[in-house]
């Protein structure tokens, strides 16, 4: 049933443990007669993306809970059920929390303060631990549950992530050097707002990976699926780079007037080779590139000597157009260590079907 629910993609893995975590959380409280509504919603806020997350939080939840609990039931006794019962409770609960460094329970703590003064009985210590116990019961609940059930698995989501990212940055690099050689008015905002998104979304996929690395503490994994993630890892930590040359490139202000057809030529077929070993999934390199390269090695050395001076009489070193070709020569770097990389994984992968 849950499988066919996930397959339908109607819901994910963390909406149905949310689900699954707040009918077991009402089930239990209806049996023991306790108030349900504390317990469901600290169910709700408390289902982690990690099993490990879910362990770490709920440690810090339970304490965080009790205080807020605790605060509530006095300011209830000296102020009554008003407007500034509700306000203290909630101000001090968040201020005690994060001075006791208990970040990860303020909102549970929150709510347990808040939630609790409508409904409070004429025993104020009755109340206190009838609260304290619901909202223990969602947290135990909900950590039960994402330790045990629809464990996720985040490694695909990042293989496709890795994938994407490789076309979205071969897709920017071909950007940047074919509009800075047609010299185009809209390329910085364009370009920029590109490397943005880029940037997004490999923060987005490292959090993936942290992600799984915590997950894997817990739960087992083979041998295989271990060696496919620290491949990708490695991956990672090439595009890291290529998104760092890809930053430096958007900034360079060369002009296209400044190089000659021939060096245009050049810039712009160099580009079209590395396009083709970001998408590549091998990443391989060929000969003529590496020729390519050279190429624009001397020509690298020739803007380099010339030392392009500027009006005011300042002498760069590295004047934009050099600057452009190193950054294009760096890029190559990286696109090699990617080869080498790919062809051990793939080397590797033979070797264990082998044996």
């Amino acid at each position: 049933m849950i499988d066919s629910l996930k397959k339908f993609k109607l819901f994910g893995g963390r909406t149905l443990k949310t689900g699954i975590s707040v009918f077991f959380t009402a089930l239990i409280c209806g049996f023991f007669n306790l108030p349900i509504i504390f317990a469901v919603i600290t169910a709700i806020v408390t289902i982690e993306h990690t099993a490990a997350d879910s362990i770490k939080k709920a440690v810090v939840r339970f304490p965080a809970s009790a205080i807020g609990a605790l605060l509530a039931t006095t300011f209830y006794g000296i102020f009554g059920k008003g407007a500034l019962t509700f306000a203290l409770a909630a101000m001090i609960t968040i201020a005690v929390c994060h001075k006791l460094k208990l970040e990860d329970g303020i909102l549970v703590a929150t709510i347990t303060a808040t939630a609790m003064i409508p409904d409070f009985q004429d025993q104020y210590f009755v109340s206190f631990f009838t609260r304290l116990g619901t909202t223990s019961i969602g947290i135990i609940v909900s950590t039960l549950v994402n330790f045990f059930l629809l464990p996720p698995n985040y490694s695909p989501m990042i293989y496709r992530n890795i994938n994407a990212l490789y076309n979205q940055s071969s897709r920017l690099l071909e950007r940047i050097i074919s509009e800075t050689v047609a010299e185009s008015k809209e390329k910085n905002r364009a370009i920029q707002r590109s490397y943005r998104q880029l940037t997004a979304h490999l923060e987005r996929t490292y959090q993936l990976s942290q992600y799984q690395r915590e997950e894997w503490k817990y739960h087992r994994h083979t041998t295989e699926e271990m060696q496919a993630f620290q491949f990708s890892q490695k991956k990672l930590g090439a595009l890291q780079q290529i998104v760092y040359h890809l930053g430096n490139l958007q900034y360079v202000k060369a002009q296209s007037s400044d190089f000659s057809e021939e060096e245009k030529d050049l810039l712009l077929t160099i580009t079209e080779n590395y396009v083709q070993v970001l998408e590549d999934p091998t990443h391989s390199i060929s000969e003529k590139q590496f020729q390519r390269v050279e190429q624009l090695d001397h020509m690298f050395w020739k803007w380099k000597e010339q030392h392009v001076q500027t009006k005011s009489h300042y002498r760069h070193q590295l004047p934009p157009q050099t600057i452009l070709i190193y950054e294009l020569l760096c890029f190559h770097d990286v696109l090699e260590e990617l080869q080498n990389m790919s062809a051990k994984r793939k080397q590797m992968v033979q070797d264990c079907y082998v044996t």
